[in-house]
């Protein structure tokens, strides 16, 4: 235990020497130049593998498009402001869409932000020239003040991502027990 003590007492000044490596006031030594020396040196790499591949970059593409024919979808509005509400409330609105193309239209997935928003989709194909809607509810318990949150959808289209989003100033609760 002893020489262990007395090692890392030893050790230690030679670090702090060592780090400190002649350094003058103002020089930007270490970390940052650390970081943008393995940037290049990652970049670089990144560019050797396209030119050994093209392929990979037009592979990655297709795994992301959507599988079978592709169609679009358009909103009414692709936001909405609640205004302001009070803490604890639970708001809806609904979101109109019209497939816009010429094939059925599929929701894969809607996705809200975080818990608080939970969005309703169609599960059946909606034809082309059709309408669906999408009602979103936003629970503001435990949220104060502005509040913006998004509903991701995964569909048939391109892009196969469409987000519409939700927003309101949440008026907070007053405390409970206040005074005590």
């Amino acid at each position: 235990m002893n020489i262990a003590r007395s090692l890392s007492l030893f050790a230690l000044p030679l670090l702090l020497v060592a780090c400190a490596g002649g350094a003058e006031e103002g020089d930007s030594v270490g970390y940052t130049e650390m970081s943008e020396t393995e940037a290049a040196a990652q970049k670089e790499a990144a560019e050797a593998d396209k030119k050994m591949d093209p392929a990979r970059d037009a592979a990655k593409a297709e795994a992301a498009a959507p599988a079978g024919p592709t169609t679009s979808m358009t909103f009414a509005e692709n936001s909405w402001d609640f205004g302001t509400i009070d803490e604890g409330d639970v708001v809806t609105h609904v979101f109109t869409f019209t497939n816009t193309g010429s094939e059925p239209l599929i929701l894969d997935r809607c996705k809200g932000s975080c818990g608080c928003t939970v969005p309703q989709c169609p599960k059946e194909p909606i034809a082309p020239g059709a309408e669906g809607e999408i009602e979103v509810k936003f629970n503001s318990k435990g949220k104060k003040n502005k509040q913006t949150k998004t509903v991701t959808i995964n569909a048939n289209t391109v892009p196969e991502q469409t987000r519409i989003t939700i927003s309101a100033n949440v008026t907070p609760a007053p405390a409970d027990g206040a005074g005590k």
